[in-house]
């Protein structure tokens, strides 16, 4: 009877100061490692229950033809780029041309200039003495053959005065020629800038290409064990198609189901025992790192509504998750346990 009544005494004491729960499991995000591109699996180097570090590979998919698009795609830059030197090499060459050339253009219209100017000074001059010839004969000073003489030279200097001028139009043209071939550099500079913008698209697209042969070799993004494979090496891919499943081993912890009359006694960090059947002689202690703010119905594929109007009152679980401080061996997902929250 004493020893009835004490048991009885401390079950009813952890009732109190403790909560139970005896379905619980471990659980961890499982993460699943699909297909990134289409092809064949040429090396799948993983087994189930394997370990891997973060990085490793665990699979690789044919990626020989998205290589030689890939290097199609450089050499096309390649060849952009050849045509882009040899255009920026066309623009210096016609830039000094179209300098040198504007420059002796410019000085033979300065030549034509000041012939001008001079042969219409020596015209000038000729028909003040042509004048000065008439006044002289007038007055029977001066023969009639100084005064033809002095005629003709105003005739010869007049018409070199006027082919000094067409020379000096001609000139002109010829200079404003040589700015019309400076305006060849506006169209060169048109074609460069059009090679530029057809680089930057190419190696937008070798980029994506690139990255489209980094997809096809496939590496665990965490430091992991596999849980599941679902393709071997030789089979035949499409994207999306799910590969494998992994989970971090070092981050696992315990779901588990707490009565909704239970909940208004828990609180963030209070300390758990862990029973894992699987383990019965080992201790296992987590602490309580978060409370569902839904109860599981809430997530149930099939939900219950009450349409007739009959109602029975159903208590409801909220899940708490449980994270582990002492874990002497590792952990499965799936694995049932006993949980016992110390609320005092």
């Amino acid at each position: 009877m004493l020893a009835a009544l004490t048991y009885g005494g401390r079950e009813l004491y952890l009732r109190f100061t403790h909560i139970y729960e005896y379905d619980a499991r471990v659980t961890a995000d499982i993460v699943t490692i699909s297909s990134r591109a289409d092809g064949w699996v040429v090396d799948m180097p993983v087994r189930e229950g394997m370990r891997v570090e973060a990085g490793q590979v665990v699979a690789k998919i044919d990626d020989r033809a998205a290589k030689l698009r890939s290097d199609a795609l450089k050499a096309q830059i390649e060849g952009v780029r050849a045509e882009r030197t040899r255009l920026r090499a066309e623009r210096r060459l016609v830039l000094n041309q179209a300098d040198a050339l504007a420059k002796t253009r410019t000085s033979t219209v300065q030549a034509r200039d000041r012939a001008v100017a001079a042969t219409k000074s020596d015209l000038d001059f000729a028909k003040n003495e042509l004048e000065r010839q008439w006044s002289l004969f007038e007055r029977r000073v001066s023969n009639e053959r100084a005064l033809q003489v002095a005629q003709s030279a105003v005739e010869k200097l007049d018409s070199q005065l006027q082919q000094a001028r067409a020379e000096l139009d001609q000139a002109l043209n010829s200079l404003e020629e040589a700015k019309v071939e400076q305006e060849k550099l506006v169209v060169i500079d048109a074609q460069i800038a059009a090679l530029d913008h057809q680089v930057a698209n190419l190696a937008a697209q070798m980029h994506q290409q690139n990255v489209d042969v980094e997809d096809r070799t496939i590496r665990s993004p965490i430091p992991a064990v596999i849980d599941r494979t679902f393709t071997l090496q030789g089979e035949y891919v499409q994207s999306g198609q799910r590969i494998l499943l992994l989970h971090n081993p070092e981050e696992v912890w315990v779901e588990a189901n707490i009565k909704e009359t239970q909940v208004g006694r828990l609180k963030l960090g209070q300390m758990v025992v862990v029973s894992v059947d699987a383990y019965p002689n080992d201790r296992f202690v987590g602490k309580v790192t978060r409370i569902g703010s839904a109860t599981t119905a809430r997530f149930a594929l099939l939900p219950t509504p009450n349409p007739s109007g009959n109602f029975t009152k159903i208590t409801q679980r909220v899940p708490v998750k449980i994270d582990m401080v002492e874990m002497p061996k590792p952990l499965t997902p799936g694995m049932m346990v006993e949980v016992e929250i110390d609320v005092r």
